[in-house]
């Protein structure tokens, strides 16, 4: 059996320049990988996404890990210390684009699995990884299909942790049982255009999308509750394509993102909004074209006896016992969940999609360590 180390596996990974949703031949290392620890996998393609499903045994329990292999461009390389697809080691600090999010918590996890064959080579149950390429994008053709199509051929997750960076600071602060749910709204206020010395033969749609972007921003959605912050709605863009100054324009656009907490759903939240706009637009006869994109829905994985063990073995390593929360963005735990109850934690996210983003050498190993740990409790 081959020995694979946490830090030469994700400097590895790091190394392919896979800007989402370019693989790059990252996720064909990883099947070299697993494959050489018994693992049998399963390419599953969709579009020019890149994903894979691998397993190691077929009996039940079926735990899986599930990360992405694809990340966000660099930004602006010449503010870089280092190139960011090199991998390279300073101040006891792995740096690159995709070591903290998250090449580094895959990485750990498969050498983690290397010492758990050794250790436990026969274990009562199997091991999966569903690894995409396709989370830093629309996530349309990564986790989400995979997910369709392994529960439409009934494969069996009993329990999936998502290695996505869950720390802000400090390796241990926190693990994420659920995730506010994500809706965008692309509106469209039509008027007539016309003379800018002559208003009263037009009917200008800016200041009605102002009306219409000052109100719903002052709704308050909720006051959150036990598990969850409060949602909120924040305007992301407003664009007037005019390219005279004494012209009205026929037309005013506006987007908007609102984070929901399990108080709402993404359909009580378009019918709600969509009063608004066709109250102010009647009152200032103008149309209007609202279209909506949901990213996710809001969820919350009940704590179980996994969780709490996950838990406890987090606070033997690290010494902080993690907060158990819903704070944050969306992950691939989205879909995930609709198969099978989901945590969250990895390494620490405080350089996650910026310059020289890096992980400590230290926390590289003390969550294979944990992993490790969780997977010979898991199949004890």
């Amino acid at each position: 059996m081959p020995i694979i180390s946490e830090l030469k596996l994700a400097k590895e990974l790091i190394r392919r320049p896979s800007i989402t949703p370019v693989d790059a031949g990252a996720i064909n290392i990883l099947a070299k990988k697993l494959k050489s620890l018994g693992f049998k996998c399963e390419m599953m393609n969709f579009k020019n996404v890149k994903n894979l499903y691998a397993k190691l045994g077929k009996s039940s329990p079926n735990f899986c890990f599930a990360g992405h292999t694809d990340v966000v461009p660099v930004g602006d390389l010449k503010s870089w210390s280092v190139n960011p697809f090199s991998g390279v080691i300073k101040n006891k600090k792995l740096i690159g684009r995709g070591a903290s999010d998250m090449k580094g918590s895959i990485a750990c996890f498969v050498a983690a699995l290397n010492q758990f064959k050794k250790i436990k080579p026969k274990f009562k149950g199997s091991i999966s990884l569903l690894i995409t390429g396709d989370e830093e994008g629309i996530a349309v053709n990564g986790t989400k299909k995979v997910v369709e199509k392994l529960k439409k051929r009934k494969e069996k997750i009993n329990f999936c942790l998502v290695g996505e960076p869950t720390n802000l600071a400090k390796l241990g602060q926190m693990m994420k049982i659920g995730r506010r749910g994500s809706i965008t709204g692309y509106l469209t206020v039509y008027g007539t255009q016309g003379h800018v010395a002559y208003p009263h033969k037009a009917n200008n749609p800016t200041p009605v999308i102002t009306k219409i972007l000052n109100q719903i921003s002052n709704i308050r959605l909720d006051r959150g509750t036990k598990d969850f912050q409060p949602s909120n709605l924040e305007v992301v863009k407003i664009n007037i394509e005019n390219t005279a100054d004494n012209v009205i324009p026929a037309e005013a656009k506006a987007t908007f993102n609102i984070r929901f907490n399990n108080k709402h759903s993404s359909t009580s939240l378009k019918n709600k909004f969509n009063k608004v706009l066709k109250s102010i637009c009647d009152k200032n006869q103008c149309s209007f074209k609202i279209s909506y994109m949901v990213s996710g829905e809001a969820f919350l994985t009940k704590p179980n006896q996994t969780t709490y063990m996950i838990q406890r073995i987090i606070k033997k390593i690290t010494k902080i016992k993690p907060k158990l929360s819903t704070a944050g963005g969306t992950s691939d735990a989205r879909f995930i969940r609709k198969i099978s109850p989901c945590v969250e934690f990895g390494l620490v996210g405080k350089t996650m999609h910026k310059i020289n983003e890096h992980v400590s050498l230290s926390d590289l190993k003390k969550l294979k360590k944990i992993y490790l740990e969780i997977l010979l409790n898991y199949f004890k």
